[in-house]
């Protein structure tokens, strides 16, 4: 295993994965396990590996961000990237990420798209395994055998409530910049009376100067989801390091929006099947 640690700094840095094709080329078997740790806010520059990638935080929460969308993840999920795909990651809190790197042939049977997978308590500990073992150290018949367990537990289906899709138009792309960082940039500047998170519909569509009808269509054909959805969607994923932090319920309601602590957790029960007071507790066990 090699574990990297990030500086402790706000800016964009390298991806920490230096010299990873020359330990890919020399590892005897298709899964290369690396380790990294960063600090509150630091984010990793985009950058792209040949071979596909498990993205996984056994602490805190990690934002990955592709072309095609952003995913939130706790401890309980992990970012599947096929190869060759860019990408760049934040981190929301203190994160200490185990990632998997797996031969493109190896891989040819494990999912095709870019998507968040579940991660047992069984996948956990075999991520963990792996990313311990010594990147020079021949591997016997045990290690085969949890690479080839490792691959089969990958074979599951997609968890597609913690992905933001993000869209290729540069006007939305910029709305969806602004409610998912709340900080009114791109030239938006935030209304005197609402942050540019909480913007409505009519606002972005006067911003932008189009009708309100217009700004909902092109908002949908641009992400697949309507306004609404997202911008939910959006708000839920960012209090998810709040409730890991043990931060009370009401508070992060009202941080993240909404009214009172019960419309916010029937609306995080929906989307993610489970009361916000559970997922506080499980903390970072899977």
């Amino acid at each position: 295993m090699r574990t990297t640690h990030a500086p402790a700094s706000a800016a964009a840095v390298p991806c920490s994965h230096t010299g990873l094709p020359e330990l890919q080329a020399a590892a005897p078997l298709p899964v290369t396990g690396v380790a990294a740790d960063y600090p509150a806010g630091l984010e990793v520059e985009e950058h792209s590996h040949e071979c596909c990638q498990l993205l996984y935080a056994v602490q805190g929460v990690l934002e990955v961000r592709a072309g095609s969308g952003r995913w939130v993840v706790p401890p309980t999920r992990g970012v599947w990237l096929r190869s060759g795909v860019p990408h760049g990651l934040r981190m929301r809190g203190a994160v200490q990420v185990r990632s998997l790197f797996v031969d493109a042939q190896a891989a040819a049977d494990l999912p095709g798209t870019d998507c968040v997978i579940e991660v047992s308590p069984l996948l956990r500990e075999l991520i963990s395994e792996v990313a311990r073992w010594p990147a020079s150290a021949p591997p016997g018949r045990r290690e085969s055998m949890v690479v080839e367990l490792l691959l089969q537990e990958l074979r599951q289906p997609p968890v597609v409530p913690f992905h933001l899709p993000w869209p290729q138009d540069a006007r939305m792309a910029a709305v969806c910049h602004a409610l998912a960082e709340g900080d009114g940039t791109d030239g938006f500047a935030a209304a005197a009376t609402t942050g540019a998170a909480a913007a409505t519909a009519g606002d972005w569509a006067a911003r932008l100067a189009m009708g309100e009808k217009t700004f909902h269509r092109h908002f949908l054909q641009a992400t697949g989801m309507s306004f609404g959805r997202w911008r939910q969607r959006a708000r839920l994923l960012s209090s998810m390091q709040a409730l890991l932090a043990g931060r009370p319920i009401v508070q992060v309601a009202l941080e993240a929006g909404y009214e009172s602590h019960s419309a916010y957790s029937l609306a995080f029960r929906r989307q993610f099947g489970m009361p916000p007071s559970a997922f506080g507790a499980r903390g970072d066990r899977p």
